[in-house]
């Protein structure tokens, strides 16, 4: 008869707390735990190409569910490669427990092979990092892990010596977590406070971020009392941006003309779980109240007159009930016409090239909007990707938007897409990809065909780091190191044995795309689109406008001015 160890305590703790799937690599490390998950069982084991996908999906799977969510990694290079995923997951605040394997007990120390200190490397990115050197220590360490991960909503990483997995257990209690939720308010006093604030506004704009997320009622009746417009952050779209009135879209650099504008002229600014990191973006001048349930991020990015520490959902109705409704509606009339006029333009953008040029990323991505599911959970790549998700992907309130959106790493979307599509083996996903990002982790498209997970995969393929030729125009500096020499992507996709597309005419891209979403089992369309599409900020500083001034000047003195016709070809429907 098998004896129980500290391996089986751990994936039988992990199937009561709900885990389905643990992503990971094997190695000699985990042969007790990857073990024990084969005598279970219970749970998937979700085989991926690198551990940063282990890692990404992961994160993914937690965001999606809410639920604890597993990923492993083997001692020395394996976990070390989980670290990236990581950070991202717990920038993201979603808990996720990842478990490192390390060398044998008795040679931590001696520099042995695959010698590293989890315990010091994670610590950075994790809510709780700890060695377990002892079997006697589980599973009481597991059950702080999984709690600390569940009520902190980050990272715990738990370490441990491939021979104290295979250890007999001292205890055979299964572990569990309580229910992280909460509710907040801030005191009596200080909503009074807030509310007077706001009763003697003339102009109130609200930035909504994920925050607000599951307050959807009551930051509609809020914005309603004080006659607000609502702008709202990347990672606050899908909660905000859905039967909104009030939507005026979003700010900063990924947003639009009328976010930007709805802050710009307000008097009053009310945060409401936003942690928007761009300090540049915030009015100089408006009285700022922010609501957030963690308490250290008020203050943070702007100057704040009134911090309210408390759930936005409980806060948003305290407030509500307590101000006046303004009468006066011009703020709110002023940003939702403008809104209008901003998104008339957007939408005029979205249109196919002519015959024989390379498409418009606008257009892809309204396409994308129009063919996908109403509960599609789409994933953008970080870079210009993300630009189109935001400025042209429609949330309903079923539809999920979820990317690297905090930590911004490249490649995060078929990653991702691995954990989401594993959760809901049901649903479509789609990546909104960028050649760089589905080239940099490419091993990964085989985990689809493995795992047999029918993931979309759309890849905005302009042979270029294109967010990053941006930031250098920008900032004034000849694009150099940015350009891609890529296979066609579709015949890679194919070899892997992923029903593909090419494209490279706005005629041929409707068709691929409706065949690819129809498709029973992963699909990739790689289309061509325009290299110098220009994806202008909101609003252009003058520090941004003499940085194009000085590439321009730089480019055609490194006799590279063709590029500049090119640009102004490609962009001459946003300038005019």
């Amino acid at each position: 008869m098998h004896m129980t160890t500290v391996a089986d305590n751990l994936i039988a703790s992990l199937v009561a707390g709900g885990v389905t799937h643990v992503y990971g690599v094997p190695g000699d490390s985990l042969n007790g735990i990857t073990d024990a998950m084969r005598r279970s069982g219970e749970l998937t084991w979700a085989q991926v190409r690198h551990e940063e996908s282990a890692a990404f999906a992961a994160g993914a799977e937690a965001e999606l569910t809410g639920r604890l969510s597993v990923c492993i990694g083997s001692c020395g290079p394996g976990n070390l490669h989980l670290i990236n995923g990581l950070y991202d997951a717990n920038r993201s605040r979603v808990p996720v427990l990842a478990i490192a394997a390390h060398i044998p007990s008795e040679e931590m120390g001696s520099t042995y092979f695959q010698e590293t200190h989890p315990q010091d490397l994670f610590r950075e990115c994790s809510v709780y990092c700890e060695l377990v050197t002892r079997p006697d220590q589980m599973p009481r360490l597991l059950r702080i892990a999984m709690q600390t991960a569940v009520a902190k909503r980050g990272v715990a990483v738990l370490v441990i010596p491939g021979d104290v997995a295979l250890a007999p257990t001292s205890s055979a209690e299964i572990v569990a977590t309580s229910d992280p939720s909460v509710r907040v308010l801030p005191p009596e006093a200080e909503l009074r406070r807030a509310a007077d604030v706001l009763d003697e506004a003339a102009k109130v704009t609200i930035l909504a971020g994920a925050g607000a997320a599951g307050a959807h009622d009551e930051l509609m009746a809020l914005a309603e009392a004080l006659g607000a417009p609502i702008v709202h952050t990347m990672r606050g779209k899908e909660h905000v941006e859905f039967d909104n009135p009030y939507d005026v879209g979003m700010t900063g650099l990924l947003g639009f003309s009328s976010g930007y504008r709805a802050m710009e002229s307000c008097d009053t600014l009310l945060i409401l779980g936003a942690d928007f990191p761009y300090q540049q973006f915030y009015p100089d001048k408006a009285t700022v109240i922010q609501v957030d349930v963690r308490g250290e991020n008020i203050g943070r990015r702007t100057h704040v007159d009134v911090g309210l520490t408390g759930t936005v959902k409980d806060t948003a109705a305290a407030l509500a009930a307590l101000v006046q409704r303004k009468e006066n509606r011009s703020h709110l009339e002023a940003s939702q016409k403008h809104y209008a006029k901003a998104r008339r333009k957007l939408d005029e953008l979205a249109a196919p090239a002519k015959a024989g040029e390379p498409v418009h990323p606008q257009y892809v991505a309204a396409l994308i909007d129009r063919l996908a599911d109403d509960d599609a959970v789409f994933i953008p790549d970080v870079g210009s990707p993300v630009i189109y998700a935001a400025r042209y992907l429609r949330m309903n309130g079923r539809r999920r938007l979820i990317g690297s959106f905090n930590h911004g790493s490249m490649a995060n979307a078929v990653p991702q897409a691995i954990g989401a599509q594993s959760s809901f083996p049901g649903r479509q996903i789609v990546t909104l990809s960028g050649d760089g990002g589905v080239t940099m982790l490419l091993g990964d498209l085989l985990t689809l065909v493995q795992s047999k997970l029918p993931v979309k995969i759309v890849v905005f393929n302009n042979s270029s780091l294109n967010f990053v030729e941006l930031e250098m125009k920008s900032a004034g500096f000849v694009n150099y190191g940015t350009g891609l020499e890529n296979p066609n992507l579709a015949k890679v996709a194919e070899g892997m044995g992923i029903r593909a597309f090419h494209v490279e005419d706005s005629a041929g891209v409707e068709g691929a795309l409706r065949e690819a979403f129809a498709h029973d089992g992963p699909a990739l369309v790689d289309i061509v689109t325009a290299r110098q599409e220009l994806s202008i900020p909101p609003s252009v500083q003058a520090a941004q406008a003499k940085g194009f001034a000085l590439y321009a000047l730089r480019t055609v003195l490194s006799g590279r001015g063709d590029e500049l016709v090119d640009l102004a070809a490609t962009n001459w429907r946003q300038l005019f």
